[in-house]
């Protein structure tokens, strides 16, 4: 057997392992170590794994699998994590490209890439029911519906379906169910691809709910309050220019929750 040593984390209940590959030769099994390590019965559990590597156009190399083993492009709560590791001031290579982040106590603030492919109100039917759904990539792609009693939303069966539909196809989308509060607040719950179930927060999806929700409401409005299932509030700051948005950044907590050892 071998030792894995790991950093357990947490970002407004997403839960992550890091392990730190820059010093040593990479994994050639991330995806196999993605499976066993966020295992909640048997391995250290959180909703992914981040594997950190060197890079050499950043200060650091991230790269995402979620607790099925699949890899992500990008992840906000993630990234906002791996910062807070890290200490400092840090540039993250994504595979959507580089996220620069700031570390003030345990309080982080990450720019993402600029938000592409904005499509809204999309017909669609989900067990015959006919929906009309937005969608944008903020460095993964998501879909998002503007509901009411966002409470009442059954958000793993309905979540799952939209999430495999063929619009999306081949590769799917997470699944974000947003409630608007008022002017600059609005309540999120999001279903996950790779996680394959409801998160307690998603970083990416409640810049994809707040900035969707300016360009549905036409709102002026350069900051947007995400309240999260897990009852924190995370802050999206962005520029809006005609149809496309710039500038755009996440704010919430972040915290380490233990360093351990993994028995492979």
């Amino acid at each position: 057997m071998r030792k894995i040593s790991f950093t357990k984390m947490v970002a407004s209940g997403n839960d992550f392992v890091i392990i730190d590959q820059r010093p040593k030769t990479k994994d050639q099994r991330p995806k196999f170590l993605a499976k066993k390590l966020c295992d909640r019965k048997y391995g250290v559990g959180a909703d992914g794994l981040l594997v950190l590597e060197k890079s050499k156009i950043a200060d650091i190399k991230m790269r995402i699998f979620n607790a099925y083993g699949s890899e992500a492009e990008m992840c906000g709560n993630g990234s906002r994590c791996v910062a807070l590791w890290a200490k400092s001031k840090v540039n993250i290579e994504t595979k959507a490209g580089i996220i620069e982040a700031q570390v003030k106590a345990n309080n982080i603030k990450i720019k993402l890439t600029e938000p592409k492919g904005i499509k809204l109100n999309i017909p669609i039917t989900v067990s015959n029911r006919a929906l009309r759904v937005n969608f944008i990539n903020t460095g993964v792609p998501h879909t998002v519906i503007f509901v009411g009693g966002l409470d009442k939303i059954d958000v793993v069966s309905l979540g799952r379906q939209i999430r495999y539909h063929q619009r999306f196809a081949p590769c799917g989308a997470n699944v974000d169910f947003a409630e608007v509060l008022n002017d600059n607040s609005i309540g999120l719950r999001t279903y996950e691809r790779g996680v394959e179930d409801e998160t307690l927060a998603c970083g990416t999806g409640a810049v994809a709910s707040a900035l969707l929700t300016t360009y549905n409401l036409q709102l002026t409005t350069n900051k947007i309050n995400v309240l999260t299932k897990s009852g924190e509030i995370l802050k999206v700051y962005f520029r809006r220019e005609g149809n496309r948005f710039t500038d755009v950044w996440l704010e919430g907590k972040a915290r380490i929750v233990y360093t351990g050892v993994y028995y492979v």
